[in-house]
């Protein structure tokens, strides 16, 4: 959730190793979220309350490698491809067991994990492609609604969070329920805080859907910009060389 890729400082160790790298205190602190992913997903199937709290704290880390990549001058574009990549395998892994616990939604959960992989996907490899530092540096030329999503990392974090947190939520509401519930009855329906969390970040949830489809639909437009270029300056070759052969 949280972007490395800022300006690097002058740093006086300049004979680093690929070892040091793969040491750097943000890189430890992906290593971890890893484990801790890898933790809640054994735990998924009986235990949701380990489960729930070891996916939550992997996904909360994930703002404090950030931080601590711009604070040790340690960005680097693998660190940022662990975070992304964490990410995207994390949420995917609670999908899939989201559809099984729920599988008339299968399909549902199938789309949202190829949307999510998709968006991502083809937005890093457009932003490579155009010659972009980041995938979260989006120029003021750039659509807005992406300036707005990744131009503040509060938003950010809150519609990340929030999608994460719905989808816990849903997990938490596959398990028998409590009785008697723990917050009562609305309208004969039996209210949890599971039930409440998901109300709550429903709409946040399904806003970073939309935005997940603007961001694919986006890096779709930027690759094809890039063939048009690119196919333009062929034909501008390929007629030279007509021309000269002539």
């Amino acid at each position: 959730m949280s972007s490395k890729q800022t300006p690097l400082r002058p740093n006086p160790k300049v004979n680093e190793t690929p070892k040091d790298v793969f040491l750097f205190i943000p890189n430890l602190i992906g290593y971890s979220r890893v484990l801790l992913a890898g933790a809640s997903l054994y735990y998924m199937p009986f235990h949701p309350k380990y489960c729930t709290w070891l996916y939550v704290v992997s996904c909360l880390l994930d703002a404090f490698d950030g931080m601590a990549a711009r604070r040790f001058n340690q960005c680097t574009k693998f660190g940022a491809v662990l975070d992304m990549v964490t990410d995207r395998c994390t949420t995917s892994a609670l999908l899939c067991f989201l559809s099984s616990e729920y599988p008339r939604f299968t399909i549902l959960f199938q789309s949202l994990i190829s949307l999510d992989l998709a968006s991502h996907y083809m937005h890093m490899y457009s932003t490579l492609t155009t010659g972009g530092e980041s995938h979260k540096k989006i120029p003021k030329e750039g659509n807005w609604v992406l300036r707005q999503y990744y131009g503040n990392n509060y938003v950010l974090f809150a519609f990340c969070a929030c999608n994460e947190l719905f989808f816990v939520a849903l997990y938490l509401l596959s398990f028998p329920p409590r009785s008697p519930p723990r917050l009562g009855y609305l309208m004969g329906m039996p209210l949890s805080y599971p039930y409440v969390l998901a109300a709550l970040t429903f709409p946040i949830c399904a806003a970073k859907q939309i935005i997940n489809c603007v961001q694919m639909a986006n890096a779709a437009r930027a690759l094809v910009d890039v063939d048009l270029q690119d196919r333009k300056a062929a034909g501008v070759h390929a007629n030279d060389k007509m021309m000269k052969d002539s």
